[in-house]
């Protein structure tokens, strides 16, 4: 099963970066100095983006655990 733990991790790797791409583009919707529909409207599309990104690594991180208990 070691294919799924490297499957695994790269999904992981996949979804932290995306959390890092979200950290980023609050922070800067937030410096961009947006009206609060302006800035409501992006942060809730990075807020969406985020919770795929969050479950891509939770998968990825389940997958890793299958693969360890299953080796």
């Amino acid at each position: 099963m070691e294919w799924m733990i490297w499957i695994g991790t790269a999904l992981a790797v996949i979804g932290l970066i995306a959390l890092g791409y979200c950290i980023v583009a609050a922070i800067s919707a937030k410096r961009a100095g947006l009206p609060d529909d302006a800035l409501r409207a992006r942060l809730q599309r990075i807020v969406a983006i985020n919770m795929g990104a969050l479950l891509v690594s939770i998968l990825g991180l389940m997958s890793v655990v299958l693969g360890v208990f299953l080796a």
